[in-house]
């Protein structure tokens, strides 16, 4: 096997008396679309920020891209949580591409043709051609995605990390943003670590799954995770697990405030 792209081994988090998530070993391989599921309040948005090296483990290692986590990896792309633009925000879908070009350097842009180039390449990429010269406040949620998406892989990174991209978005929108996140896995050989609430819209595309409930976890397909047994023991309770027409349907969950924390201000949701 190669060399993992995300490795955790022994991972703890927690905050004050309440932990996270212990004793937690994974490799994420290049290629892979991983999916972290679970309640409000249960931790997926902490995953990302540890792997962002925003938030340090109470314990154990977290490695990407062969080097410990840190700030300004240039192994991550990362995608925000779907948030709209102003309708007059002056700024063309392809600025806002290049923005992941050019990073936090200021001044006089050099290279000109060739970062014109590379934003063009990223537009085909993610679709997004026929809109590159609109203004972004009067694109749709979805549209906006794609070019969040671009911008996540200027840089060509070994992982993409998605906070909830599909927040917002209708159905159509959905499917549209999970088939490109799937292609980038599949086609370009990036990791790709997806936190959902709904499993439903990447279920064509995600080979494993993180589920993160009360303090406990349990990693696998979907098919060994998205079981009435497996979520019922997470959660400690009855939870029935429903297959139909390709989709999955969970039944029973408890309710997602009583997972909530107040204090846990490494979500957010």
């Amino acid at each position: 096997m190669p060399a993992p792209v995300v490795s955790l081994r022994n991972a703890r988090l927690s905050y004050g008396e309440r932990t996270l998530w212990d004793g937690l070993d994974l490799d994420i391989q290049a290629g892979e679309f991983f999916a972290v599921l679970g309640p409000n309040g249960s931790g997926k948005t902490s995953f990302l920020k540890v792997l962002l090296g925003l938030a340090p483990l109470s314990g154990g290692t977290v490695m990407v891209g062969g080097e410990a986590a840190k700030r300004g990896s240039n192994h991550i792309g990362y995608v925000p949580q779907q948030k709209g633009f102003a309708a007059d925000t002056p700024l063309r879908a392809r600025d806002l591409v290049g923005m992941g070009l050019d990073g936090h350097r200021w001044g006089i842009r050099l290279g000109g043709h060739h970062h014109k180039r590379r934003v063009d390449e990223l537009l085909a990429q993610v679709g997004a051609e026929g809109y590159a010269k609109v203004p972004v406040g009067m694109l749709s949620g979805g549209e906006q995605q794609r070019l969040r998406v671009a911008q996540a892989l200027a840089t060509s990174p070994e992982v993409l990390l998605c906070d909830e991209p599909l927040l917002s978005l209708d159905l159509q929108h959905q499917k549209a943003v999970s088939a490109l996140v799937g292609r980038q896995a599949t086609e370009h050989n990036t990791a790709v670590v997806f936190v959902t609430h709904e499993i439903n819209p990447i279920l064509d595309h995600v080979d494993r799954v993180l589920y993160l409930a009360g303090g406990r976890f349990r990693v696998g397909s979907p098919a060994e995770v998205m079981t009435t047994e497996v979520l019922s023991d997470l959660y400690g309770t009855h939870v029935e697990v429903l297959h139909t027409n390709g989709r999955i349907v969970v039944v029973g969950l408890p309710d997602a405030t009583t997972h909530s924390h107040d204090h846990d201000t490494f979500e957010e949701h």
